[in-house]
Order: structure tokens, then sequence, then C-alpha cells
């Protein structure tokens, strides 16, 4: 019987634990490998079933829905009604290349975005021969043991056996947006899928304290699965520039099929073959659209995006990559993304003592320093007080793998845990089943504490930020014993950790309490307690942040650092990867600033500390109003809704919770500030070669319309014959076009403004160059044709080869529209020289093959013949060459002339 008619026969949250075990043939050690590759086979992967996509052969199919296509195959069956069986089998072998090179663009495209997918694959924490094991959350199978903590998404139906505190938001489900407090007990066998508190729900969140529990549905037997119309897949949403490139596309459309309305009506008047005239009215509205636009945008941003998966930026939408290149703010936060996020506890006081600890990482060996001089531990009662509770308020478990010492958990408890071992406290796991209460960290609170049942009865372990923990303490720690925390105390100790953040440590307060029962609420179990000492523990700056942030300032790129550490750490942290800052702004300035205030101080004040989730939502809200496009960083539950609301949100990739990467718009896969300016650097390179080949392709149609009215106008016979118009369109417009979407960045891109997203992809100037660059090649063409007009054939030859060479030429021009050929470098694109050379190829074989010269109506030209055609495509890229040249003289005195007034100011 499969999976789905036993789950329905089974009530999963009225069975005991014993029973649900036995039922899954499960134990608590965990899923083997060879067990797990078993029931993946038996059951099918962890995930929802996607919409059913189109097959190669449909996509191909596709390609031929285009009204045009359609005008096309109407041409190619008229040429057959009246005998001409060569214009027929051209049209139509033609028709068939087009669809062919459509065909590959989309699958490419989609490839590529199948293959983002992949690396979308969210995480589920599992036991593994009793070792907790990060796995894909598909490959989650029945009898797993999966352990839940604060900012994990479930990955699976669970019925819940262990549980601290745990709190879910089950809103996804059930539309309630409180969390549900879940427990252990069995269920009522009616409840409904929001009473079943001892279950835990695919793509539900946790919130708040720590669970353990065995799954008993995957895939599509969840109460996830069976809800109708929702699915697992990423939205595949068409992106702001497609939208624009459609659009353009339709107006071209328009004005195409105008200008062929006027080429008929011209050709009636002088009183032309209609037929031939159909066919080349047919012909231009085919050649001068760039259908095939979108396409191409598509696989440009595609293909960009993968090369920002290789410099660890993981996009999760098309439209992300495009906004990247019109960042003009970025919001990072401190720990991971300007530091190292190794956190090593090198310094700890105690009452009246200072310890210095070596050692690096979170492999635990060092030793403790007193007065410079190696001391054992176990010597002095404070410090292994402190070191304990450190550890038992606590849920990082050390884990050594291949010879290297990691930590699973939070960098900053993987400290603390680290530090206890190095003293030899034998409690180095916690007993997560011991912990009788928790109440979780979250970045309002500032603070954790664990509730404990020891020998001696219950007992509270707190750590947090330092003077949130010193006010809730009414005892210090000194000789052995509590005594009251005088006034002085806690001058001496606001002193103390103010100096560990100037040094630049983060610093933790460490206190505890007993306890008569278990509490309450946090307020019963966090009030009077006993002070032990601060922890300060080093985050090193990354080497490379500081040239980043340079390279922000060159950009136009403003960088702004949000955390909820203390604010002398993060001006220290600031300093050291020279982040210029008026000042130092604190959440609680922010709550007493209005808008205007606030962005005003944003304007100079770039450290913003101890911020918390509402905080940054107000400050992205303020920056766009002020017409910023903001990249928001973010790694908590408590980040996703400003994560969701900025313009690009940047979760993290090894710190980040489920939760906070399925809010982001990228995920940084390493965390590093470094990593995100390479992504906007990526994404202006994007943007800048979506319009070179728009601008190219355009400047391309305008020629053809041109040369075709031009010689109409003056009465000459037809300057390009049907079929060559189309075989035009197709050798130029794709292959070149693809080849400038690959182009490298340009050396001074990041010294540009950034992109704003509101401007069309055509401005006024844009317009007047494709126009020039157009009137030029088709003005070209008629000249060709003139030139030989003694000769109808071959004057139709070389203009039919004249304005395909004139513009592969012109490819040339769009490759920079501000560094000439010798600054960009001829072979630094091999994509184009191969795009002209196979274009060049595929002509010489349709201007001397006999077959292709008989359908295309060619004749073979002499070197002579060549030599002309060559002079007026060089002169083209030589006037760009000019034009470049000049322009960027002009260009760099403005840049010298704002560089001076900027150094004057």
């Amino acid at each position: 019987m499969d999976q789905k008619s036993d789950s329905e026969k089974i009530l999963w949250h009225t069975l005991s634990k014993e029973e649900v075990f036995k039922s899954l043939n499960a134990d608590m050690s965990g899923i083997s490998d060879e067990e797990r590759d078993k029931r993946l086979l038996e059951y099918g992967p962890n995930k929802l079933e996607e919409e059913v996509k189109l097959s190669a052969f449909e996509i191909f199919i596709s390609q031929f829905k285009s009204i045009l296509i359609g005008i096309l195959i109407f041409a190619a069956l008229a040429s057959f009604a009246v005998g001409e069986l060569i214009d027929f089998s051209a049209i139509i072998a033609i028709i068939l290349l087009n669809a062919i090179l459509g065909f590959f663009q989309e699958w490419q495209a989609r490839k590529a975005i199948d293959a983002l997918k992949k690396m979308l694959g969210l995480s589920a924490y599992v036991l593994k021969n009793n070792t907790e094991t990060v796995i894909n959350s598909e490959d989650v199978v029945l009898g797993d043991i999966v352990i839940l903590e604060s900012g994990r998404k479930v990955p699976a139906d669970i019925f819940l056996f262990e549980e601290t505190t745990l709190q879910i938001d089950e809103s996804v489900l059930t539309g309630e947006s409180a969390p549900v407090l879940k427990n252990t007990s069995p269920s009522e066998p009616d409840a409904m899928t929001g009473d079943k508190y001892n279950m835990a729900f695919m793509g539900t969140v946790v919130t708040n304290g720590r669970g353990r529990g065995i799954v008993v549905e995957t895939g599509m037997n969840t109460e996830f699965g069976k809800i109708a119309g929702l699915t697992s897949k990423i939205s595949e949403d068409e992106t702001v520039l497609s939208r624009q490139m459609n659009t353009l596309g339709k107006n071209i459309s328009a004005i195409s099929v105008f200008v062929a309305f006027l080429i008929v009506i011209l050709g009636i008047f002088q009183s032309r073959n209609l037929m031939e005239m159909f066919m080349t009215t047919v012909s231009l509205a085919v050649a001068v659209i760039p259908e095939g636009l979108p396409a191409v945008v598509t696989l440009t941003l595609a293909v960009g995006i993968k090369s920002m998966y290789k410099k660890k930026c993981l996009i999760r939408h098309l439209s992300a990559s495009e906004t990247l290149g019109s960042v003009s703010v970025i919001c990072t936060d401190k720990t991971g993304t300007l530091t190292k996020n190794e956190m090593t506890l090198t310094k700890i006081y105690v009452p009246d003592m200072v310890f210095f600890v070596s050692g690096s990482g979170y492999d635990p060996k060092g030793e403790f320093f007193l007065n410079e001089k190696p001391v054992p531990p176990n010597e002095y009662d404070g410090l292994l007080k402190f070191l304990q509770a450190g550890l038992f308020c606590n849920h990082a478990i050390l884990k050594k793998s291949k010879g290297e010492w990691s930590v699973i958990g939070t960098p900053t408890e993987g400290a603390l845990v680290t530090a206890a071992h190095k003293a030899d406290i034998p409690e180095y796991k916690l007993p997560m089943q011991k912990i009788a209460k928790e109440f979780s960290f979250d970045s309002s609170r500032k603070r954790m504490t664990t509730i404990y049942e020891r020998d001696e009865g219950f007992v509270a372990y707190s750590k947090g930020a330092p003077e949130i923990i010193l006010k809730l303490c009414s005892h210090i720690y000194k000789n052995k014993t509590a005594v009251p925390l005088l006034d002085n105390d806690r001058e001496i100790l606001k002193d103390v950790y103010e100096s560990f953040a100037r040094e630049g440590l983060r610093v933790l307060a460490i206190a505890s309490k007993r306890l008569d029962k278990i509490p309450d609420n946090s307020e019963e179990a966090e009030s009077s307690l006993v002070f032990f000492g601060f922890a300060g523990i080093i985050d090193p700056p990354r080497s490379e942040a500081k040239d980043a942030i340079a390279l922000c300032r060159t950009a136009d790129v403003d960088v702004i650092m949000i955390t909820g550490d203390f604010e002398i750490t993060a001006k220290a942290v600031a300093e050291s990867v020279e982040l210029k800052s008026d000042g130092v702004l604190k959440g609680t300035d922010i709550d007493n600033l209005d808008d205007k205030a606030l962005l005003d101080k944003l304007s100079h004040v770039k450290i913003l500390a101890r911020v918390n989730a509402e905080h940054k939502l107000r400050i992205i809200d303020v920056l766009n109003q002020d017409g910023h496009i903001v990249a928001m960083t973010g790694d908590g539950v408590n980040d996703a809704p400003a994560l969701k609301k900025a313009d690009i949100g940047i979760a993290m990739g090894i710190k980040g919770s489920d939760v906070a990467k399925e809010a982001g718009d990228m995920i940084l896969l390493d965390d590093n500030f470094e990593s995100i300016v390479s992504g906007i650097h990526e994404g202006r390179r994007e943007y800048d070669n979506i319009q070179k080949f728009t601008r190219y392709l355009l400047s391309s149609n305008v020629g053809e319309v041109i040369a075709i009215i031009s010689g109409m106008l003056m009465g000459l016979p037809l300057i390009l014959l049907p079929l060559q118009i189309l075989w035009m369109n197709l050798v130029t417009d794709g292959v070149s076009a693809l080849a400038l979407g690959l182009e490298p960045a340009e050396k001074d891109i990041m010294r540009q403004q950034p992109k704003n997203p509101n401007e069309p992809v055509l401005g006024k100037k844009t317009l007047l160059m494709i126009l020039v660059a157009g009137i030029y090649i088709g003005l070209s063409t008629l000249a060709l044709f003139l030139l030989y007009d003694f000769d109808l054939e071959k004057a139709r030859t070389i203009a039919f080869t004249g304005i395909i060479i004139i513009e592969l030429l012109n490819v040339l021009n769009f490759r920079s529209f501000r560094q000439t050929l010798r600054t960009r470098g001829f072979f630094s694109n091999p994509y184009i020289i191969i795009a002209i050379l196979s274009s060049l190829v595929l002509q010489l074989i349709v201007v001397y093959s006999p077959p292709f010269q008989a359908v295309f109506k060619t004749v073979a030209l002499n070197l002579s013949d060549w030599l002309v055609i060559a002079f007026f495509g060089i002169l083209l890229v030589l006037s760009g060459e000019i034009y470049k040249l000049f322009s960027g003289k002009i260009a760099e005195n403005n840049a010298s002339d704002k560089l001076s007034t900027n150094l004057a100011f």
C-alpha cells in the first residue's frame, strides 16, 4: 500500500511517541544514508509537484505562434500558389532557421533558470548516527529525526516528542498570525490543523524555542501539499526590463506595419509588381521587428545570474539581477559581512579580574592568562561559574570533521562553547532534554535565558547585551558568593564593557539565578540576576571589505552599516574597514527623529548601532522616499519584512535563517560584503549589455527601412529582394546580439552613476544615436546599389552583402559607448569575433555557392567589390571611434571638474 493510502488511515497527532516510532520503523539515532536512499526510492523526494512545463517540442512549436511568422507562412503559401517554388522553399527554410534560433535561446534560458532552482533548496537539520547533520530538505524521508530552532523552516510534517518553549508561525496554513505554542501531548482525533499542538507542519516557521520530532509525512502528503493551489515552484515572473522590451517591440511592430503600408501604397502608385511588393512588405515587416529581443534579454540575464553565482551571489529572481545595477544604497550587517564571523572569545572579565584566552576559531586548544601568566582555570571559581553559565545558556555544539573543528549553531554561542572546552568543563554538549524552559533571544529582548533542573533545584542562565543584563542584575558574584550590586559597581562594569567595545570586541554579559520552580514568564526568570562577568569576543574584519567599501564610494553607492551590536564596537569595526561616518546613530535616536530629520542624519551618519527590525523597515522607507534603490542585508526571522520591502533583499547564506533566505531576492553564499559589490558590478554589466544589443538591433533595422524606402522614393528597382531581407534578419540579428550580451564589463563601470530604473531603455540621446547609425547604414546601402546600377543583379548583390557587412562591423561600435576599441581591447570579447566571422562565412556561401546564388539571386563579387564594401564598413567604425575619443575627453574633463569641486568643498 502506498504512503498516501497509509497516511490517510493514521491520525499521527493522536498517537504516543512509541507508537509513531514503531509505525515508521525508526529510532532516535536517525536515518542512515542507505535507509534514506531506500525510502526516497519508495516515497519520492520531499517536494511539492510543480506545474507541468512545456516540453522541448512544445517550446519549438511556440516559435510559430507569432503573428509575423504567420504572415510569413502566408507569403510562402502565396509563392507556392503562383509557382515560385524556389521562393517558397527559401522562405520555409528561413522560417525553420528562425524557429531553431528562437528555440535555442528560450531553451537555454529555461535551463539556466532550472539550474538556479536546484541551487535554492532549503536545508533541514536531522540526526544521523546521533549527530546533527544538515541535508537538503528534498532529501528528508519518513522517520527522520528533525531538529527545530528559531528561524528554521519546518521541512515536512513532524510529530513532536521534545520541545522547549517551541512556538511556530502557522499563518501560511491557518491564517492565524499569532505563533502557536507547541507541546508533546496527544491531540484529539477530530482536532483541526491549528489545534494539533504536538505536530509541526511543512512550510511553517519556528519563531521561538527548540524542539525535536520525527517526520511522518513528506511532499504532497503533507498538510501544505494538500492545500489546492499551493505549489513549490519559483515564480518565473516577467521582469520590468522584459515588459519594457515587449512594449518596445509592440511599438516598433506598429511603426513597421505603418511603414509597410506606405510601401504598398508607394508601389501601387509606381505600378510595381503586386506580388513582389507584397513579399517585400512582409519581409520588411518581419525584418524590422526584434521579435527575439525578450528571449535574448532573458538569456543574457540568466547567463549573468550564473556568473553572479560564481561570485557567491545566488539570485532568486531575474528581476533582482536587473535591479542590482541600480542600487544606490547598501544597508549592510556587520557580523560576518564586514567581519569574518570567526568568533573567538579572547577576553573575559569576572569581578576584579581580566583573563585572556589564547587560540583562534573553534579549535578547543588554548590557555587562560592572568597578568600575562598562564593559569589553570579550575582554580578560579568565578571564572568557572562564568564559563559554565555561558555553556548552559547555549545551543551550539562543536563538531570535528576531517580534522577541522566547526560549530553547529550561531558563531557567538560557538565561541562560548569553545572557551568552555578549553577549560575542560565536562558538560560540553547541551543535554537539551534537561532544559526545563527557555526564553529565546530576539532583536527586541537582546537576551536569552534557559532554565535547567539541577541537583540544587532550578537554575536560570542568562546572556545578552551588557546594558540589558546589568539592568536585570541585583547581585554580583565575588569571592565565591553573591553580594548586592551597588551603583559604584555598575559604573565600574560600564567602564569595563565600554573598554572591551573600544577594542572592537563584541561584548556579552552573563548572569544566573536560582529558582524555586519553573517560572511562568521571562520577568520571573530574568529579575534579580547574579552577575558573573563579560565575554569579549573578537570577530576580525574581512581584509577585502576595505577595498569593497572604497569601490562603493567610487561607484556613488552609499554604504550604511546597521548592527544590533554596541555602538563602540560598531564604530571600531567601521574604522577598521574605513567606513567614514559622522558619528553613530542608535536605535533610540532613530525613534526620536521624524522622517526628514532621519534622512538628513543618514546623509552623513553611516553607522547605526543597537538597531532592530522595525528600524530597518523605517530606514528603507525613508531612503526610498528620497529616490534611492536600497539593498538590505538580513539573517534572522525578524529581518524577513525588511528583506521583502527592500528593492534588493540580501539574505545571509551561512548564518541566515531559512525564513530570511526565502524572503530575500539574493542569497549571499559567503556572507561577504565584497560579494554584494561584485553582484552590483555584474548587474551593471548586464544592464549595459542589454542597452548595447537593443540599440544595435534597432540601428540595423532602421538602416534596412531607410535603404528600401529611399530606393523606392527614387524610383529605383527594389534594392533588396524579400528573401535577401529575411536572410539579413537571420544573419545579423540573433548571433550578434547574443555576442553583445556576453560583453565583459567596461573598465569604468563602477565609476558611473547607479542606473535609474525609471529611465526608459531608449532615451532621446539613444534614439539620436540609433537614427544616425541607421541613416548611415541605409544611405550606404543605397550608395552601393547606385555604384553598380548598370548591372541590376550585381547591384543587388553588393547592396545585399554590403548592408550585412556594415551591420556586422557596426557591432564593434556598440561594444562600448564610452571606450575606443583600443582601450576596450579588440579581442576582449571573443564571441563578437566568432559572431562576425561565422556570419561572414554564411554570406560568402550565399554569394559564391551556385545553389544559393539561384535562391537569393546573387552573383560572385571580385576583390575590388569587397574593398568598396569594406570602405563603407570601416568608415562607420572609424566615425564611431572618433566620436568616442572626442566624447571621452569631454567626460574626463567633466570628471576632473567634479573632483576639483568636491575637493574644494
